[in-house]
Order: structure tokens, then C-alpha cells, then sequence
């Protein structure tokens, strides 16, 4: 047995054998706990009362141990195999883990996710229902876990870089609530082969040139499911392919320690020495956790038996974390065989509680709407001289449903309603079915975006104000205006991105800005937009307001990943719990090339639900909706105009005052024959095929949604279709995209077929990228002239 010595289990204080020994059984109860939790977990998957298990089995001795140093105001990232960490740290129960394992929609009993996400995703509040961030400081902070392997790891860079942030941006040091000057740590965690994904390369090196305290242990049980890991791994060892990395004096890098997952006296000393020197000196480390066992194998939905052999199962038997710590804890006189075992048995029967307890929860509420419905189907039964045996027959079956859910209780019911035909029982049933359909939809449709104080689309709007000699600029410049008002009045917002700091962005944007705001609140990241966004996102967890640039919005699909599995879906999988308010700033519309074509409106429609979507179609709009993003407390993707940056326009006043606001459209051009509706750049050629109309006595009028998400909330399109009675949509997007979207809300959400004299069109972008050069654009996307044609045969029909 490795390292046979007591162990310093507090830093600084030396225990004495008695508390000593308290702590080491307590953690040796901790771990038969979460194992219990586990092998009880994945029988209930097995006989059908919950869908789906991943457990942490195997993982328990290096998670207590890793839960030690875990300090009020650390914040920790990590994935589905961290229930005994969890348990350890006090951010959940052992009855919460059920409750989770059921889907158990009620907060009360899951309050990580609200039965929304996967067993063994645990998240502590980091906002209250009003949108304000907590105190940070004095709570272990646990970001909602994620289930996309290595998905955690660009979130872990940006919580680490946030305490980077608090310790060395003087303008933060009155936020004492939401850092002890940077002294924060993020515990990662990820298994070994989800280290084969371009996230953790990308994040580690992102981490070892940023000088960031993040901590990162890897669970290594020699699979990736099935793989071995020779065929994930160079070298078969993550340590030993990251020892380039590894610091020396007078370079940055990370530390690198190997440990084993059995050894927890082991664990203990290095976890305590390496977590040190993370938070005491902001080197990110590794800490590769070797020998891992899965007693269990990898989830529910298989077994290990069919690719290990019976010698590796063998090995894992007799490695186990649990049984060498029993070992360790005998030899070392802490405790008695006969204590251990009775430890264990107190465990099971714990467990057994809990999961009892949280199965009861789950089915009371059930079993109320059962016999509600039950009673009235019956009711239907009795007045039903056609199908009353039909109706007796799912009444019986209902009633007879041992583990019903919400969903049986609902297509019964609906399919009774239908039977019944329309006497007063029939009713009944239909409001009682029209009851749950809506408490249902508040257990399972709401928190997508922010719904308290601060929800965004309750921001009032405030119009610019113009001075009589107000200066005329290029567009450039009044963005450069703003960013210096905005830094200069708000010290939480910081700025980065490629080329963002020294040059100012490379439309100049935050020209000169970082020279007079700082290289700690303006900077430059190199090439890696993933982890720009993960950076951003950390940084938004922890109370911060980030401005994350992505140069060009082709580029934004380096970043989506992040953006749409974590950002998109946070306050929606921890029922409002959690958000992270970033600001993507991004510029697109009216490019030229195919890597530059700057329009995928469709993908991102359709994959960052969750975020809101401004196209603001001059840098005054787009002041005006970063004025707005800032009150609230959802995140946002931002696409300035890139062909709009050497425009003219006039300087308001009132920078900071003026808020635009979101989901309500504009009209820029009122007219009587036909409304146009557009967005971005190519308002500018709809504008001008407008003004060639005219000459033709046609009357456009033109409508800037101004954002896709939120979409014309007041239904000012259809006020506008009610007069004009012809509808066309003119988008860059491929044919389908953004203008399939806006079609959709128009004409079915807002019911604008019925106003029509004519069918509504839509011009877009052709199906392929645009072809490089002028022409490449004008034969690509849409033109003047085709817009001018659309509408002359509109109007003749």
C-alpha cells in the first residue's frame, strides 16, 4: 500500500487522532453512501422507474478527497460522473440525486435542474429570481452540469479567468461579494477519454498562456466506453503527452500531477499541495487520476462484460477505491473491521430512505391527477351509452398503473375525451385535461429566458437624443464612443477577442481604448474561438458583464458548440437558477466570399434558442441594444453590419441613457401598397429599390425587425399587413433560413394570412455561399433589381 502515514486533512490545523480518525470515517461513509446511491440507481433504471442512468461508481475515494479543498467561493465545472463529490461538498443530497434519477419536476425536490436534465447534473443558485447575482464568496458554487463530453471545459476557462480578472482589475475590487481578490479556484473534472476532444487541448493551452487558476482532474479507467485508451491517447497517458506543458521557471504552463484513484492518503497530500499553488500563484494544473474502477461499467445502457476481460474485471474487483480505503483505514488502526461494516450497513439503509423517500414525492402529485382522472373518466362512463365499456376499461387501466406519469394520466385522459363525446362528464374531463396541459407547461416550458425583474423584453424604451450640432461620424466612431462611455461607467464590463485589444478590433471599434481602460478589461486571446466563448460564459457565471468578440460571424461555428449545449440551454436546465449574461459581438450581412458570406441566420435561428439575436442596422441601433442587453440578464449574439462601419451617422447625446428595445420592429419607411420586411445590411438595398418604386407610384412600406430573437412581440408587422395587404420578405440567409423563420411568425403565429390580397413571397440568398468579388455578391444575394420585379408583379396581381 502507498503512503501508510496520517495525513493533514485541514491546512493549517493539525488534528488530533480522534478528529483525525472522525474525518477519515465520515468520508469512508460518504463514499459507501454514493455507492449505494449507485447500484440503487441503476436497478431502478433496470425495472423501469426511471429512463436512463450514468453513475459515479469507482469514482468515490478521489472525489471526497478533491472535496476537501474545495473552498466557500471556489466554483466548480464538471460532468455526469460527480454525485459523490457533490454529496461531499453539501450541494446536494443523496435524496435530491433520486429525485433527479426520477425526472421529478418540482424545484423542491430537484432543485438543480427541476427534473429537466440527466441524473448527477447538480447546480447550487447563482441568481435570484430577480436576475441579481448572489454572493458568490461565501457559498460553494456548483455551474449546472453538462453532458457533451468535454463540453465543461471552455465554461472552466472562463470561471478560472474571472478570478485572474477580480485579482488584477483594480476597477473590481469593490465587488467583495463576488470574489476574495481572485483567490477562487475551478474545480474541472472530465474523463480521460473526453480528453481526446479539441475542447480540453484547446482549453489546457488557452489556460497554461492565460496563467489561470483552474484546477482539472481527469478520471482515467483506462475506456472510453469501450475503447481502450492506447487508441484515444498518445503515449496511452494524458500526463505523459502533456509534458510539454508542464511549467519551468521563467515560462508559463501548467503543473502536472499523477496520482492513484485507490491511494486516498495519496490523494490527499497531493490534492492539498497542488490546490495550494493553483490558488495561491494562478497555475492551472492537472491532476491525472489513474486506476479508476467501474464496478458498474459505463451506464445503464450496456455492460462491461463484453470488452473487458475477466483479469481486468478481476483487477477492478481488487483495486476498488472503497475496498483498499477499508484496507487502509484497518491497517492504519483508525477503525475496525466489525465499525467499517457497520458503517456499511447504516449506509445502504440511508440510501434505501432516500430513495424512497424521493420516489414518494415523484408519484404523489401523480397519483392525485390519476384519481382525478379516473373519477371523471368514470363519470364519462356512466353517461356514455356507446363507448362506456371503452371508458371503464382505461379507467381500470389507469387506476391499475403502478409507476404512472404525468404523460399516462394525459393520453388517457385525452383519448377518454374523445370517446365521451360532449355531454357534461366529457366537459369535465376536457377542462380538467386543459388544467394540466398548462401546469404542465410551467414544469416543463418556461425559463428559456430570464422571467423575473429584469426580463429583458420589460426594458422601456429610451430614444437617442441629438444635440443641434451634433458631430456626423463614421459609424466606427460612434461604437469607439460608446465603448469609452461604457468602460468608463461600468467597471464589470470587460472586452476580448482576436485582435480586439492593442489595434482596437479590426474595424476599430475599441481603437485606443485599451491604451486608456487597460489590458486587463480590453484584450486580445489568440485564435480559438471555443474557448472564447467558454471564456465569456465563465466570466458571465461569476457576476461579470464580458463582451466576447467572434471577428467575423463565419467564425461563429468554432464557437457553437458552447454556445448552443451550454449558454442557449443554462436558465432553461436549471429552472432560472442560473445565467450567464455574455454579449457576443460579432459582425456579418453583405459580405463578399465564401468564408466571409456573413449570413447564417437559419443555423443560428435554430440552434441558440435561449439567446437573443440583434441585427441592428447602423452602430446607433446597435449602441442603443447594448444599452438594453446590459439591464437584463440573458445572453445575446450582437451582428454589427460589417459594410455599415463607414457610414455617416449622427452622435447622440445620450450614449449611455438610450435604450432600443427588443422584439419590437421598426417601421423606416411607411407606404400603402406592400410591406417589406428586412433586417441588417440589406435594408440599404430594399431602401433603394423603395425610392425606384416610388417613381412608379408604388408605396413601400419597409419594416426593420431589428432583432430575430425576441420577434416582433406587439405584432407590429401584422398592424402593417392590415393595410398594405402584401407581404414580402427580403433576407441574405439561404432560401429557408431566417426568412422561413420570419415567414412562420407572420403568418401562423400572428395569423397575417388572413390580411393578404396576394401570396407573400420571400427573396433570400441563393442556396450556395457567395461567390467572391462584387459581382460574386450581386448574383448571390439579393439585388435591387430582383426586389424592384418582386414587387411590380406583387402589385399587378
Amino acid at each position: 500500500m502507498e503512503n501508510l502515514a496520517p495525513i493533514e486533512l485541514l491546512d493549517p490545523e493539525k488534528l488530533s487522532f480522534d478528529r483525525f480518525r472522525e474525518e477519515v470515517l465520515k468520508d469512508y461513509r460518504l463514499a459507501c453512501e454514493s455507492r449505494e446511491a449507485s447500484l440503487l440507481g441503476r436497478k431502478e433504471v433496470l425495472t423501469g422507474k426511471a429512463k436512463f442512468g450514468i453513475f459515479g461508481d469507482g469514482k468515490e475515494v478521489p472525489q471526497v478527497a478533491m472535496a476537501k479543498f474545495f473552498k466557500p467561493g471556489d466554483v466548480y465545472a464538471g460532468y455526469y460522473r460527480d454525485q459523490t463529490f457533490a454529496f461531499a461538498t453539501e450541494a446536494a443530497t443523496i435524496e435530491e440525486f433520486f429525485s433527479q434519477l426520477y425526472a421529478d419536476p418540482d424545484p423542491k425536490h430537484d432543485p438543480h435542474s427541476a427534473g429537466r436534465q440527466m441524473n448527477s447534473h447538480f447546480a447550487t443558485a447563482f441568481v435570484d429570481s430577480d436576475g441579481s447575482t448572489l454572493d458568490l464568496v461565501n457559498r460553494k458554487n456548483l455551474t449546472a452540469g453538462l453532458a457533451p463530453t468535454a463540453a465543461q471545459m471552455p465554461r472552466a476557462l472562463g470561471l478560472a479567468a474571472a478570478s485572474k480578472a477580480f485579482r488584477e482589475v483594480k476597477a473590481l475590487k469593490p465587488f467583495t461579494e463576488l470574489s476574495n481578490n481572485g483567490n477562487e479556484i475551478c474545480f474541472c473534472t472530465i474523463g480521460d477519454a473526453s480528453t481526446s476532444e479539441g475542447h480540453f487541448w484547446e482549453a489546457v493551452n488557452a489556460a497554461g498562456v492565460l496563467q489561470v487558476p483552474l484546477a482539472i482532474f481527469v478520471w482515467d479507467d483506462g475506456y472510453g466506453i469501450s475503447v481502450p485508451r492506447q487508441y484515444q491517447t498518445t503515449k496511452g497517458s494524458i500526463s505523459e503527452a502533456l509534458k510539454g506543458f508542464q511549467k519551468e521557471e521563467g515560462t508559463n504552463g501548467i503543473d502536472i500531477y499523477k496520482v492513484k484513484a485507490w491511494d486516498y492518503a495519496g490523494m490527499c497530500e497531493v490534492f492539498e499541495t497542488g490546490l495550494r499553488a493553483v490558488r495561491q500563484t494562478h497555475t492551472p494544473a492537472i491532476f491525472h487520476v489513474e486506476e479508476v474502477t467501474q464496478p458498474q461499467g459505463h451506464s445503464t445502457s450496456g455492460s462491461h462484460e463484453r470488452y473487458k476481460s475477466p483479469e481486468r474485471l478481476e483487477w477492478e474487483r481488487d483495486w476498488d477505491g472503497i475496498k483498499k480505503m477499508k484496507e487502509w483505514i484497518v491497517d492504519n488502526a483508525l477503525a475496525s473491521e466489525e465499525e467499517l461494516n457497520d458503517i456499511e450497513t447504516e449506509a445502504k439503509e440511508s440510501v434505501r430512505n432516500s430513495r424512497n423517500l424521493a420516489w414518494e414525492k415523484y408519484q404523489s402529485p401523480i397519483r392525485v391527477q390519476v384519481n382525478r382522472s379516473v373519477e371523471l373518466i368514470r363519470e364519462m362512463a356512466s353517461q356514455s351509452a356507446d363507448h362506456a365499456e371503452q371508458l371503464s376499461h382505461l379507467a381500470q387501466a389507469l387506476s391499475a398503473n403502478r409507476e404512472p406519469g404525468r404523460k399516462e394520466v394525459l393520453e388517457t385522459l385525452h383519448e377518454a375525451t374523445l370517446l365521451a363525446g360532449d355531454g357534461v362528464a366529457a366537459r369535465n374531463g376536457a377542462t380538467y385535461y386543459k388544467e394540466l396541459k398548462h401546469d404542465n407547461a410551467a414544469l416543463y416550458n418556461t425559463h428559456l429566458y430570464h422571467e423575473g425583474a429584469r426580463k429583458i423584453t420589460q426594458v422601456p424604451e429610451i430614444k437617442p437624443v441629438y444635440a443641434d450640432n451634433a458631430p456626423v461620424l463614421n459609424a466606427y466612431e460612434v461604437l469607439n464612443r460608446y465603448f469609452d462611455e461604457l468602460f468608463t461607467h461600468n467597471p464589470k464590463v470587460l472586452a476580448f477577442g482576436e485582435d480586439l485589444g492593442k489595434i482596437g478590433d479590426v474595424n476599430q471599434g475599441f481603437a485606443g481604448l485599451q491604451a486608456k481602460h487597460g489590458a486587463d478589461r480590453i484584450f486580445d486571446t489568440g485564435i480559438r474561438e471555443l474557448t472564447i466563448m467558454g471564456q465569456g460564459i465563465g466570466m458571465a457565471f461569476r457576476g461579470l458583464r464580458p463582451i466576447a468578440e467572434i471577428q467575423y460571424i463565419d467564425y461563429l461555428l468554432y464557437g457553437l458548440q458552447p454556445l448552443s449545449d451550454d449558454l442557449a440551454s443554462l436558465q432553461y436546465r436549471t429552472a432560472g437558477k442560473q445565467t450567464a449574461p455574455l454579449i457576443i459581438r460579432t459582425r456579418g450581412h453583405r459580405l463578399e466570399g465564401i468564408w466571409h458570406s456573413g449570413s447564417p441566420m437559419g443555423l443560428i435561428l435554430n440552434s441558440l434558442r435561449g439567446l437573443h439575436v440583434c441585427v441592428p442596422r447602423n452602430m446607433v441601433q446597435a449602441a442603443g441594444m447594448y444599452n438594453t442587453l446590459l439591464e437584463g440578464v440573458d445572453p445575446a449574439l450582437m451582428i454589427e453590419c460589417l459594410n455599415g462601419y463607414r457610414l455617416k451617422e449622427k452622435l447622440p447625446s445620450n450614449l449611455l441613457e438610450f435604450r432600443v428595445p427588443l422584439g419590437e420592429p421598426e417601421v423606416i419607411r411607411e407606404g400603402e401598397d406592400i410591406t417589406v420586411v428586412s433586417y441588417g445590411a440589406t435594408l440599404r438595398i430594399v431602401q433603394q429599390a423603395a425610392g425606384v418604386l416610388e417613381t412608379l407610384g408604388i408605396s413601400c412600406e419597409i419594416i426593420d425587425i431589428q432583432t430575430l430573437l425576441p420577434f416582433d412581440i406587439h405584432h407590429r408587422i401584422l398592424e402593417s399587413l392590415k393595410k398594405t395587404s402584401r407581404l414580402l420578405i427580403v433576407d441574405e440567409d439561404v432560401p429557408g433560413g431566417a426568412a422561413g423563420f420570419i415567414f412562420n411568425k407572420v403568418m401562423e403565429e400572428q395569423g397575417g394570412y388572413r390580411w393578404l390580397d396576394t401570396a407573400p413571397r420571400t427573396i433570400t440568398g441563393q442556396a450556395h455561399r457567395p461567390a467572391y468579388s462584387s459581382d460574386g455578391d450581386y448574383f448571390s444575394k439579393p439585388n435591387a433589381e430582383d426586389i424592384i420585379d418582386a414587387i411590380r408583379a406583387m402589385v399587378a396581381e
